[in-house]
């Protein structure tokens, strides 16, 4: 089982892990956007691959900027000594739970009674 400090270091590490990938990506798209201004486009099928991979872009940085914004609260809790306990009922999140995610803000039971969208799970 991990420790609390190893839970800290491990979301420490994801932190820098996705804001290298957002930078990564960013830096992918205004090469992309450079490489697209001198290039006329003639064909129906460039421009679909090219509004196909916008939105797989899209999507990507959404999701990375919703996992950022899980670990910094995460991180948040940590400096405040709230961390590992449930943002709904107060209880200690399950050991495993957090072990598995530690940027997780719901213990089972909570997590199990949210919409399947729900961010926190």
């Amino acid at each position: 089982m991990a420790t609390r400090e190893e839970l800290r270091t491990r979301l420490e590490r994801d932190r820098a892990q996705a804001l290298e990938r957002l930078e990564l990506l960013r830096v992918d798209t205004e090469s992309a956007d450079e490489t697209r201004e001198g290039s006329p486009f003639g064909k129906r099928e460039e421009e679909a691959t090219e509004a196909f991979e916008l939105e797989k872009r899209i999507a990507l940085e959404r999701n990375l900027r919703e996992n950022l914004a899980e670990i910094n609260r995460a991180l948040d809790r940590f400096q405040a000594g709230t961390y590992g306990r449930c943002d709904v009922c107060g209880n200690e999140i399950e050991p495993d739970r957090l072990e598995a995610r530690p940027q997780a803000s719901l213990c089972m039971r909570c997590m199990g009674q949210q919409p399947k969208s729900a961010p926190g799970a």
